[in-house]
């Protein structure tokens, strides 16, 4: 399904957490954001934005592309596209979207460091 639209926030579930998670709690806002999108095959113009605020990114699905976070800083990605989500690995969550009946879902997964150590065999 086409992405290509303009979507103003709807709901959001765990918003301050999450901006806590990834070192921008002091970005939070109660405007609602408005996301815009361009699609033209393969390649989309990704846009959010609130009153004096906009993050923007270029990408084409199947290939490594140049990002911002929302921090503003850069870094590679590959972009992918299986059954209609897109799905970009950020350094601090993995971002995806997709498009339920009319809207645009997005969630972002923060990525979270679990140890495990294996049994230790009996010394002897």
């Amino acid at each position: 399904m086409a992405f290509t639209g303009k979507y103003i926030l709807e709901s959001q579930e765990n918003y301050e957490a999450f901006l806590e998670a990834i070192g921008l709690l002091s970005a939070k806002t109660d405007h609602k954001v408005v996301t815009e999108v361009v699609q033209d095959g393969d390649h989309f113009s990704w846009t959010q934005s609130i009153p004096n605020w906009t993050w923007s990114n270029e990408f084409t699905v199947g290939k490594e592309c140049e990002l911002q976070t929302m921090k503003g800083s850069n870094f590679k990605a590959n972009v992918t596209m299986d059954g209609g989500k897109i799905t970009i690995r950020f350094p601090e969550y993995i971002f995806t979207a997709e498009m339920v009946e009319d809207k645009l879902v997005m969630v972002r997964i923060c990525i979270i460091l679990i140890f495990l150590r294996c049994p230790f065999i009996p010394r002897v």
